[in-house]
C-alpha cells in the first residue's frame, strides 16, 4: 500500500514530522516499513504558461511547431514543441531554462530545428504524474499564467509505502493508515468515512443476495446524465499516480480513490446495458463469463458472481465482466458496493490466478459497514466531476449478522507481554483501536471464554471485561488478538528481555544423539553434508531404472507443488544427493563425497489418494483421526552418500585412489558402527545400481539398505561422472537396535597377540562370508579381523582366489599363550572351512 504523506495530513493533525518519522511510528505500531519514495523535491522552475501563437515548421520528418508562450515575464518565451494536441490560447505546463524535472534532467536554452528554444512545454510523463507522453498537459483555462506549476499540481511529495500482511487488511486504505498514524502520534483523527447519506426513499435498482455464505452486504446507487467525457481533475491523478494506479477515466478513477481511501472496493456497471434484478449468487455448472481483461472465463460452481437476467455480469470482489464496463458513451451509472466472503473471493481469485486490487481488499476483511458511505461517496464525486445527478433512493440487500463479542480479563495483556498493564491502560488502547469496552464478562460469551480465561480469572482476581471489535477489524476474534493490541500500541520497545528459564529434561534423544554421530562420522571420513528438497518427478524414478511395480515408485503427490517437474514427495534420498553431485562437478569439483541423512515418505499400498480435511469447531472423532493416519506415509529416516572421482587425492606423495563400490560399503559400516550394530554384506541385484557391484547391507535379518556402483545407465541419465558410487541406509532401522546410551568399552592393558591365516577358496565365494565365518570361529578372544591381501593366479589354482586374514586376539585379564592364540585360529579356519570350504593355502 503506498500512502501520499500530503493525503494522510488530511485526515490527521501531523506535527512537522518527516516521512521517516512518520515510518518509524507506524514500524513501531507493528506495520512493515517496504520503502519511502520522494518525488518532485528536485524540480524548479516550472510554471504556467499560455500559447499565444504556433507556427508550423516545414521540412521535417514529424510535427514541429514553433511557439510563442506567455510565462509572466516581460517577453514571451520561444519554445520549439514536436506535440499537437494544444492549440493557441490553452494553458500548459513550461519548464524554463535553467529549470529540472524529475530524475534531475536540467533544461536549458538551445537552438534546435533552425530556431531558437527557450524552455520545454511539459508532457503528464515529464512531471512524474503518469505514464502518458501522447501530448502536452493541458491545464484549466482559469489557471493563472507563471503560477509555480509544482506548487499548484502538488508535483512534491513524499510516498510511504508498506507491506500488509493477511491480518491487517484496513491498512489497505489511506483511512485505515491514518487511524494508525493517529493513534501513534497521540493526535486527532478525522474519519473519512464520517459521512451523511441521505434517508433511503426505495430502492435504486432491483438487488437481491442468494447465497447469505458468499455476501451478507449488498448496496447499489445510481448516477444519471453523467458525462463521460469528462476528465479527471489533476489532484486526482496525481493521488493515484502516486498510490501506484493508473489513471483511467473519471468513473474508473472515482471508484479506485474511493478504495484507496476508505478501503471499500467498488464497481460501475453501465446501467443500459442491465437487464433485470441483480442477484449475487454461485455460478451454475457450465456458466462462462468474459471478463474486462478480454478472457472468456469457464467459472467454477463455487465463485461468487454478480449476475441479472442476462447471466453473470461480473466477478464478485475479483473482476467486472466486459459486458456491462464503463465506455466512452455510458450517461447512466450504477455503483456496486459489498461485503464478501474473504473465504470466497481468496479461492476464487487463486482459482482463476486472477488478482486485483479489489481482491486484495475482500479476501484480508473489508469494513461490512462501510458499503452505504462508500456508494455515497463516489456518487457525490462523479456528480461534481462528471456533472451527472444522483437519483434519489439506494438499493441495500443484507443478511443480518451477530457482531463478535470476545470476554477477557483486563489483566490478560500484560500476562502476554510478561509485563503488567493496568486496567486503564488496556481499555485506552482498546478504545483507540475502534472497540467498545464494557466491564463485565457477557453472559452468553462466558462459557465460550477463549483459552480457559474464565477459570483463570478465578485464580488471578482480574476483573472482567466484554469487548466488541469494530466492524473494520474482523481480524479481531479472541482474546489474544486483544493482548496484541494492547501491547503493539504500548510499543514493543518496552517489552522486557527476558530469556525463559531452560527446562527441565534429559536433553537429546538417543535418536538424536546418533543422528548427530553419523554427520561427524561420515563428516570426519571426508564426506560433506548437503541439504536437498525433499521433492521429486516421475523422471527421477526413470532415471534411476526403477522396474514398474518398485515400492518407490508409489508416491506421496503434493496438492500445490511448488514446481510441476517436481511433484511427489521423495521415497528415496538418492535423486536430490545425484542432482546436487552433478551441479558440483558443473562447477569444476570434479572429485566429490556428499551425504545426506533426512526422512523419505513411503505411502502403503492400500492408503488413500488423499487425507480428509476436517474444521476446527470440535475435536476429531476417533474414526476421523484413524482416517487421517491411514493416509500419511511411513516417514522413515534414511542416510544416503554419493561419491565420484578421487576419495583419496592425488598428490606430491603420489597417485590418489578413485571412489569404489568398497567405499560405499565402507561408509555403511561407518554409520552402523555408530550406531553399536554390524553389517552384514551380501551380493545383490536392486536398481540403481550395477547388477554385478551392489551390495545388500543386513542387521541380523533385517535388510537396512544397499551399496556399490551405480548401473551406467543412471550414470547416464543423469549425467554423473563414471563410476559414481552410492549408499542408502535407513537409520530408522538402526535406530531401534539401540539398547541405551553407548557405554564405553574396556581397554584391556594386556599385550595384543596376531595371527595371519591366507585361505584359498572358489572365486565366486563372497569374501564376507568367509569374514563372517571366521569371525564366528574364533571365539571370544577375537578383538580384531583385517582382510589385508587378495590374490588371484597360477598359484592358486584357475578359479580360486587367496585371501589373506590378519586376525588380533587379546584377553581382558591375562596375556594370551601361543597355543590359545593358535587353538583359536585353528577353530576359525574349520568353520570357515566348513561353511565356504576354505583351505590353508600351502596346507
Amino acid at each position: 500500500m503506498k500512502v501520499p504523506l500530503s493525503w494522510l495530513r488530511e485526515y490527521v493533525d501531523l506535527p512537522a514530522v518527516t516521512a521517516h518519522e512518520v515510518a518509524d511510528k507506524l514500524t513501531a505500531a507493528g506495520l512493515k516499513l517496504e520503502a519511502i519514495t520522494s518525488h518532485g523535491h528536485d524540480v524548479k522552475n516550472v510554471v504556467v504558461g499560455e500559447v499565444l501563437s504556433i507556427e508550423e515548421l516545414e521540412g521535417f520528418k514529424k510535427p514541429i511547431r514553433h511557439c510563442q508562450v506567455e510565462v509572466g515575464e516581460a517577453a514571451p518565451r520561444q519554445i520549439v514543441c514536436g506535440a499537437t494536441n494544444f492549440t493557441a490560447g490553452d494553458r500548459v505546463p513550461v519548464v524554463l531554462p535553467g529549470g529540472v524535472l524529475p530524475g534531475g534532467f536540467e533544461v536549458g536554452a538551445r537552438k534546435t530545428y533552425g530556431r531558437m528554444s527557450e524552455g520545454m512545454i511539459c508532457s503528464e510523463r515529464e512531471l512524474g504524474l503518469g505514464d502518458d507522453h501522447g501530448g502536452i498537459m493541458l491545464l484549466p483555462a482559469d489557471t493563472p499564467i507563471g503560477a509555480d506549476v509544482v506548487e499548484l499540481l502538488g508535483l512534491r511529495e513524499d510516498v510511504i509505502e508498506l507491506e500488509i500482511t493477511p491480518d491487517i487488511g484496513y491498512a489497505l486504505s489511506v483511512r485505515g493508515v491514518a487511524r494508525e498514524v493517529a493513534t501513534a502520534f497521540g493526535v486527532a483523527f478525522r474519519d473519512p468515512a464520517d459521512l451523511s447519506p441521505p434517508a433511503e426513499t426505495g430502492p435504486s435498482h432491483p438487488a437481491s443476495i442468494a447465497d447469505p455464505t458468499a455476501c451478507d452486504r449488498f448496496v447499489l446507487r445510481a448516477v444519471r446524465g453523467f458525462d463521460p467525457h469528462a476528465p479527471s481533475p489533476f489532484w486526482m491523478r496525481a493521488r493515484l499516480t502516486r498510490a501506484g494506479m493508473r489513471p483511467v477515466s473519471l468513473a474508473v478513477d472515482v471508484t479506485n480513490y474511493v478504495m484507496l481511501e476508505l478501503g471499500q472496493p467498488l464497481h460501475a456497471f453501465d446501467a443500459t446495458k442491465l437487464s433485470g434484478e441483480i442477484v449475487v449468487r454461485r455460478a451454475e455448472p457450465g456458466e462462462t463469463l468474459e471478463t474486462l481483461d478480454h478472457v472468456v472465463r469457464a467459472l467454477h460452481p463455487e465463485d461468487v458472481l454478480i449476475t441479472d437476467s442476462s447471466g453473470a455480469i461480473s466477478m464478485a470482489g475479483t473482476m467486472g465482466g466486459l459486458h456491462t464496463e464503463i465506455s466512452d458513451d455510458s450517461t447512466d451509472i450504477v455503483i456496486e458496493a459489498a461485503h464478501f466472503a474473504p473465504s470466497g473471493v481468496a479461492r476464487m481469485s487463486r482459482r482463476h490466478n486472477l488478482v486485483s486490487e479489489a481482491s486484495k481488499r475482500f479476501e484480508r476483511g473489508v469494513d461490512r459497514e462501510l458499503p452505504l458511505y462508500a456508494s455515497w461517496r463516489a456518487v457525490r464525486l462523479l456528480a461534481e466531476l462528471g456533472g451527472g445527478t444522483i437519483q434519489p433512493g439506494v438499493t441495500c440487500a443484507e443478511v443480518e449478522t451477530e457482531p463478535v463479542r470476545i470476554s477477557i480479563p483486563s489483566g490478560h495483556p500484560g500476562r502476554v507481554a510478561g509485563m503488567r498493564y493496568d486496567r486503564g491502560t488496556v481499555i485506552r488502547r482498546l478504545e483507540q483501536v475502534g472497540c467498545t469496552v464494557t466491564e463485565g464478562a457477557d453472559a452468553a460469551e462466558g462459557a465460550e471464554a477463549a483459552d480457559g480465561l474464565a477459570a483463570r480469572l478465578a485464580v488471578t482476581g482480574d476483573d472482567m471485561l466484554t469487548v466488541v471489535p469494530p466492524s473494520w477489524r474482523p481480524d479481531l476474534t479472541d482474546p489474544n488478538d486483544l493482548a496484541e493490541e494492547v501491547i503493539r500500541l504500548e510499543g514493543y520497545e518496552n517489552l522486557p528481555s527476558v530469556l525463559p528459564a531452560a527446562p527441565a529434561g534429559a536433553g537429546l534423544t538417543e535418536g538424536q544423539r546418533l543422528r548427530r554421530r553419523v554427520g561427524r562420522a561420515l563428516a570426519s571420513a571426508g564426506y560433506v553434508e548437503v541439504l536437498a528438497y525433499p521433492f521429486m518427478g516421475e523422471r527421477d524414478l526413470d532415471n534411476l531404472q526403477l522396474p514398474v511395480g518398485d515400492a518407490r515408485r508409489r508416491a506421496v503427490r503434493l496438492a500445490n507443488p511448488l514446481s510441476e517437474d517436481e511433484p511427489l514427495m521423495r521415497t528415496t534420498l538418492l535423486p536430490g544427493l545425484l542432482k546436487t553431485l552433478v551441479r558440483n562437478v558443473g562447477r569444476g569439483a570434479g572429485d566429490v563425497a556428499l551425504f545426506e541423512t533426512g526422512l523419505v515418505y513411503r505411502p502403503a499400498a492400500d492408503a488413500p489418494a488423499t487425507a480428509p480435511v476436517l474444521g476446527v469447531e470440535r475435536r476429531p472423532t476417533d474414526d476421523e483421526l484413524a482416517s487421517i493416519e491411514a493416509a500419511l506415509p511411513a516417514q522413515p529416516r534414511r542416510v544416503a552418500v554419493v561419491l565420484a572421482g578421487e576419495f583419496e587425492r592425488s598428490g606430491w606423495w603420489g597417485k590418489g585412489t578413485p571412489a569404489t563400490w568398497a567405499d560405499a560399503v565402507e561408509a555403511a559400516r561407518t554409520v552402523a558402527r555408530e550406531a553399536g550394530a554390524s553389517l552384514e554384506v551380501r551380493a545383490d541385484r536392486h536398481e540403481p545400481w550395477h547388477p554385478g557391484r551392489c551390495a545388500a547391507l543386513y542387521a541380523g535379518e533385517t535388510l537396512v539398505g544397499h551399496a556399490g556402483e551405480l548401473h551406467p545407465r543412471v550414470v547416464e541419465a543423469y549425467g554423473l561422472p563414471p563410476r559414481t558410487c552410492a549408499m542408502e541406509l535407513e537409520l530408522t532401522g538402526l535406530e531401534a537396535s539401540l539398547s541405551g546410551p553407548v557405554e564405553t568399552p574396556a581397554i584391556s592393558a594386556y599385550p595384543v597377540a596376531t595371527q595371519d591365516v591366507a585361505l584359498i577358496v572358489d572365486a565366486a565365494v563372497p569374501v564376507a562370508e568367509v569374514e563372517a565365518a571366521l569371525r564366528e570361529g574364533a571365539g571370544a578372544l577375537l578383538e580384531a579381523i583385517r582382510l589385508f591381501d587378495v590374490y588371484a593366479g597360477a598359484q592358486v589354482g584357475e578359479g580360486n582366489k587367496s585371501l589373506a586374514y590378519s586376525l588380533r586376539f587379546r584377553a581382558p585379564d591375562r596375556t594370551l599363550t601361543v597355543e590359545e592364540t593358535t587353538a583359536a585360529r585353528d577353530a576359525a579356519v574349520a568353520l570357515a572351512g566348513e561353511r565356504t570350504g576354505a583351505r590353508l593355502r600351502g596346507a
